[in-house]
This record gives C-alpha cells, structure tokens and sequence, in this order.
C-alpha cells in the first residue's frame, strides 16, 4: 500500500498523522486506545487523534 501525508501534527513522522492511500482510503497514525468498551476485532485497532487534526485537513482541503 502506498502512502501519501495529508496533515500531521509535526514533521518527524512521530506524531498523529493522517495519510491517503492509493485504495483510496485514509490510513491514521496515532495513540492506540485500550481503555474503551468497544468489542473491536482482533483484525482492526482504535486510534486516538487530536480533533484539530481533522480540521485542518478539511481547512487545507485534503478531505
């Protein structure tokens, strides 16, 4: 799968990021979430990112 930065926090790559893919999907770096109640399975994580993140991705007109 190719990845493209869209938007991130910072530059080094060590940050909440969002990515476009060449599925045309999105792919989201971030914290992982353990402290939830969902039943998410083995297949799939939750990530955590900072709501700006999206806002500015939406501003810069990558969304």
């Amino acid at each position: 799968m190719k990845l493209t930065r869209l938007v991130g926090v910072c530059e080094d790559g060590d940050c909440p990021t969002v990515y476009a893919t060449d599925r045309g999907t999105l792919a989201i770096q971030g914290d992982r979430v353990a402290d939830h109640e969902l039943d998410i399975p083995a297949h799939e994580t939750l990530v955590e990112i900072p709501v700006e993140l999206i806002r500015k991705a939406v501003r810069d007109n990558f969304i």
